[in-house]
């Protein structure tokens, strides 16, 4: 069988919009050894695409992480297999909160040289020593020692529009970024203890390693991240500590936790924690639009980007790769944008 997908995208959201039955939005991490990451992916492949399964699922030496949209009438056998492959018995699968089961609309499994894009040195980190697992509800009464530092391991255009009351949350456009300002933040508390938390836990189970392998003494990490922690304090009817939506990396761009709104519109500076990439394809830059701009300006995140949206085809050649050329990065907003509207006065109320 083809064990990659030809169809057309569109064709494929179409069908996904025009399917009569209901999907499950789940996420699951494991750093295990995979002694062949390739055969790996060609049977996990086979096995989910006959069960209707779709997401993106990344393969590496080091384990698995996969975010994934399940057929509900098949979600029992999806489990089953699971359970099937060693490396995966038992393995911790996270429900999501807000969940329309339109976050996917096609199967795609890749090998990568890891499972996160860390951008840290082997050497840096030792997989077989990391921070203690927490529960969520412990996580959820652990917060209250104000002796603790809660620290988010996760960007800042995540934090953005939903973080933990009072959690450290470093100024980073990427993982590597945000491990790095951590350790430096914290360099004269290492024997303190440090909560970290993230979407799901992968990036955390990282984090905590090489914090540890840098000499903190008392790393703990959230279990399952937001997506649990969200479920946990549901289900047992408790106020939520994390506030506002909680980012997630398919369709959705974001489920929301509780109902408060702690970002603002790029453009206008309105309370709005709605992301969406720019309509203009040759930028497709990540930000934050309300409503009412987002009718302005077209879906784009600038005149610049709406009037290149209108030119002939040919005259859009010059603009291809935008978002990488100087000129955008003066007049087009970009992930640092957060910094640069906060610096004019439209601040965070958290």
């Amino acid at each position: 069988m083809l064990l990659v997908n030809r169809i057309n995208k569109q064709i494929l959201k179409k069908n996904l919009m025009n399917e009569p039955f209901q999907r499950r939005t789940i996420s699951f991490y494991r750093y295990v050894p995979i002694s062949n990451p390739s055969d790996f992916r060609d049977c996990l492949y086979k096995e989910w695409s006959e069960l209707g399964c779709f997401g993106r699922i990344y393969i590496a030496h080091e384990g698995i992480n996969a975010q994934m949209s399940v057929p509900e009438d098949t979600l029992d056998a999806f489990l089953e297999l699971l359970e099937k492959h060693p490396e995966l018995t038992g393995i911790q699968v996270k429900y999501a909160v807000e969940d329309n089961g339109k976050s996917f609309y096609k199967l795609t499994l890749k090998v990568r040289p890891k499972i996160v894009a860390d951008g840290l040195d082997d050497d840096s980190y030792d997989m077989n020593k990391v921070g203690t697992h927490l529960a969520p509800l412990d996580f959820h009464k652990a917060m209250d020692d104000k002796d603790t530092i809660v620290v988010d391991m996760r960007n800042h255009y995540e934090s953005e529009v939903g973080k933990f009351v009072n959690a450290y949350c470093p100024d980073a456009d990427t993982f590597k970024d945000a491990i790095r300002i951590v350790e430096q933040a914290f360099q004269s508390e290492k024997d303190k203890k440090v909560f970290l938390y993230c979407t799901g836990g992968i990036r955390c189970e990282k984090a905590s390693s090489y914090l540890i392998h840098h000499g903190f003494t008392n790393v703990f990490q959230l279990s399952g991240g937001i997506i649990e922690y969200a479920q946990q304090v549901k289900n047992h009817n408790l106020p939520s500590k994390f506030v506002g939506k909680n980012f997630v990396f398919d369709d959705r761009l974001g489920e929301t936790v509780n109902s408060q709104v702690i970002s603002h519109c790029h453009q206008c500076g309105k309370a709005c924690d709605t992301h969406t990439n720019c309509a203009n394809n040759d930028c497709h830059i990540l930000f934050i639009q309300c409503e009412e701009c987002r009718e302005k300006y077209e879906g784009c995140c600038s005149n610049d980007c709406k009037n290149i949206r209108l030119l002939h085809p040919e005259e859009r050649l010059k603009f291809k790769k935008l978002r990488f050329h100087k000129y955008a990065r003066s007049k087009i907003f970009n992930k640092i944008s957060t910094r640069e509207i906060n610096a004019a006065g439209v601040t965070q109320n958290i």
